[in-house]
């Protein structure tokens, strides 16, 4: 009788599903941490939401007048969203459910957004990055050739990792035999990690000429020409909806877990002082009062190990009495004041007080006297590696737990072992690798 198989392993949107609902579950906040964070607790569970409920969301992004809203009607089938001959009708987020039945998904919604170059523009841009960064798709809208303004939104849409269409609106406007010179001027124009994009040439509200009895020209309306977005939107949600989902709700908690971080070493930075101050006082007197230096070794290692645990306490972060013993070895190998420099000058400074207390009797207690001296170099040299060790142990204490929470430390091994994840994830590689999540904040070290 041949065994059974194993059971498959759940599939990467739902084993990022199941992570993340059980981080979330477990995740531990104060009353003021909630108060605090409470836009970006909001923005996470909003997003965590729609990966429970398998509803991405699509924003459109771009100049005012460009169509934004009429191509979001054209998708839909019906004017929801205002549309007007005046620029900047759409004055905040509006969103719509988008009826489009998609293989693996429950539902789409569309959100439109205020245009980035309108009246009072550096608000309205503000705020539709932020629409774009809680969007897991973005449409960026032309009506031509790329601007300057569309260049520089390009680049924190492109930093934040998200999925990116680029969308040609009115393409009826151009003469068939101009058309190709100019997508291939948009493709020219592009910066080099949107050169992927491939231009998608729609006419969202298209209007034909009519010459009328009387010789007047009149346009009248047409059906919107926005097949080959439409269709484009389909396979790549149908294809990828559920993991796109997946990998934005573990950007959004790899967000949060890395604020939360960076606001309790903010807060705990005074306490961490005096808790750093008063564990090197402890050193001092120690290491000052005992005659013995394999004591001094010993209880200078215990000082510290205890100093690392209640940092670790003071931070909310967790920590066992081995894993602070590793830590401190890992410091004393990356740094020669708490390696090799401190262990040679605590062997002789202690020798050196050890041969003086011994040839007391034989000097008449004359040789007490400079091992006073001694004692006091010694404590000196215990206080300073102590607070050395505080802000050491701070500094990788926040470097380990940026890379090694479980969100980030998922996505990590998703870009590197998931073909499938690999191309979503590759701008978010860069960010990370680029910017401050694997190294201590500046300032906010004891």
């Amino acid at each position: 009788m041949t065994a059974a198989a194993p059971p498959a392993p759940p599939a990467t949107p739902e084993r990022c599903r199941l992570l993340l609902t059980c981080w979330r579950r477990e995740l531990q906040l104060s009353a003021r941490e909630r108060s605090l964070l409470a836009p970006e607790l909001a923005s996470l569970d909003r997003q965590l939401g729609r990966l429970e409920q398998r509803r991405p969301r699509i924003a459109v992004f771009g100049r005012v007048g460009v169509g934004k809203s009429s191509l979001l009607n054209a998708l839909l089938g019906e004017e929801h969203f205002a549309t007007d001959v005046a620029h900047g009708c759409t004055r905040r987020q509006e969103s719509q459910p988008w009826r489009q039945l998609i293989s693996g998904l429950a539902g789409v919604e569309l959100v439109d957004t205020p245009g980035i170059d309108e009246i009072a523009a550096a608000a309205r841009a503000r705020l539709a990055s932020r629409l774009a960064l809680g969007a897991d798709l973005v449409l960026l809208v032309l009506d031509g050739d790329l601007t300057r303004v569309e260049l520089e939104a390009l680049e924190p849409l492109l930093a934040s990792g998200k999925p990116l269409l680029l969308v040609l609106n009115r393409a009826d406007c151009w003469p068939a035999a101009e058309l190709p010179a100019l997508l291939a001027s948009i493709r020219r124009r592009l910066p080099a990690a949107a050169r992927h994009l491939e231009p998608i040439a729609v006419a969202a509200a298209p209007r034909t000429a009519h010459l009328l009895a009387d010789g007047r020209v009149r346009s009248a309306p047409e059906s919107p020409r926005i097949g080959p977005l439409r269709q484009a939107l389909i396979e790549l949600l149908a294809q990828h909806g559920p993991l796109l989902l997946a990998l934005n709700a573990l950007r959004a908690s790899d967000r949060f877990s890395q604020s939360l971080h960076r606001w309790r070493l903010e807060h705990g930075r005074r306490q961490a002082q005096s808790l750093i101050g008063r564990f090197a006082a402890l050193k001092a007197t120690g290491v000052a009062v005992n005659p013995l230096l394999l004591l001094d070794l010993a209880g200078g290692l215990a000082c510290d190990s205890a100093l690392v645990l209640q940092l670790c306490q003071l931070y909310g972060l967790p920590m066992t009495r081995s894993g602070a013993r590793s830590l401190l070895a890992r410091l004393s190998g990356h740094n020669a004041l708490l390696g090799g420099a401190q262990l040679g000058l605590q062997l002789l400074l202690g020798g050196l007080r050890q041969l003086l207390l011994l040839a007391a009797p034989f000097s008449a207690g004359l040789s007490l006297a400079p091992a006073a001296p001694v004692a006091i170099a010694q404590a000196a040299l215990a206080v300073a590696t102590t607070r050395r060790t505080g802000r050491l142990a701070a500094a990788e204490l926040w470097r380990s737990t940026a890379a090694a929470g479980q969100p980030g430390a998922l996505l990590r091994r998703l870009a590197q072992q998931d073909p499938e994840s690999q191309r979503w994830l590759q701008a978010w590689q860069e960010q990370t690798a680029q910017g401050p999540g694997g190294r201590p904040w500046p300032g906010l070290l004891p």
